[in-house]
């Protein structure tokens, strides 16, 4: 009688030690449940790049402001050839310069979405985020007959919302894994050896078409010649995403907000 006592009082404080530990487990989960990926493999992220052993790059430009900047850039991509890159355009810019849109859409270039104003999305409640991305889709459907499935957010800037929103609505958010800092206009060679020294397969680059980004232009044909001469090869960012696995690098904490972008913004007043 006394060893089955002591055999179910054994077995009792095992079992207690044990709903002890899943209750802690299931604390610690609950409580970091916005920066644990492995167990929400769904969970949407933003994309920086793609993993692939082949030497394939998306050359992006944002576009958001003004009309002096983007022409010659369009005129040094046909110049070089250069038949695949991503324009993220604003909805208001694209409004205001639908000659420009419909030279891009001519060219055959890839169209994405820069949104509508160019707010921080993070601050917006859900039906305001929603707004943004319905108002530039409409807009910018409107000027290029397609709906973009591709949006880089104003600023970079983002949070799991977003990113939620964005999805449902049928977005993939973009980001970039070399940033050109043309936006800071740092010399020609300066930006020339930004993107050539840290441009990797599967890399996407950020680059600007806005008027604030003077030296761009300048840069650019230098970009394209030394890239080609690496082995690479120019892609969208779809075509980049369809011909390789996505495994973007993924958003694990409440808020993300592009420092750069952050800086190009108030830098320009966007």
């Amino acid at each position: 009688m006394n060893m089955f006592y002591v055999f179910n009082g054994r077995k009792l404080k095992r079992m207690l030690f044990l709903a002890i530990a899943v209750v802690f487990s299931g604390g610690i989960i609950y409580a970091e449940r916005d920066n644990i990926t492995v167990f929400a493999p769904q969970q949407p992220a933003a994309i920086y790049s793609i993993p692939t052993e082949k030497k394939v790059i998306a050359l992006t430009f944002d576009i958001s402001w003004g009309d002096k900047r983007a022409e010659p850039i369009l005129d040094i991509l046909k110049e070089k050839n250069i038949k695949n890159v991503t324009f993220f355009i604003s909805s208001m810019w694209s409004q205001s310069h639908p000659e420009i849109v419909k030279k891009i859409v001519d060219a055959g270039y890839e169209i994405g979405s820069h949104g509508h104003k160019h707010d921080d999305y993070s601050t917006l409640s859900d039906e305001e985020i929603r707004t943004q991305i319905r108002m530039a889709d409409n807009i910018i459907s409107g000027l290029t007959g397609k709906s973009p499935s591709l949006i880089r957010l104003p600023n970079g800037d983002f949070d799991k919302r977003v990113l939620r929103i964005a999805e449902e609505l049928n977005y993939k958010v973009i980001q970039w894994d070399t940033d050109s800092r043309d936006w800071l206009n740092i010399g020609t060679s300066n930006i020339i050896d930004r993107v050539v020294s840290r441009a990797h397969p599967g890399d996407i680059v950020l680059m600007h078409a806005s008027d604030s980004s003077k030296q761009t232009h300048e840069a650019l044909p230098a970009i394209i010649d030394q890239l080609k001469a690496k082995g690479y090869e120019f892609v969208t960012v779809s075509q980049m995403i369809g011909q390789t696995e996505i495994q973007g690098k993924t958003v694990n904490t409440d808020t993300l907000s592009d420092p750069s972008a952050r800086m190009e913004a108030a830098a320009f007043g966007l």
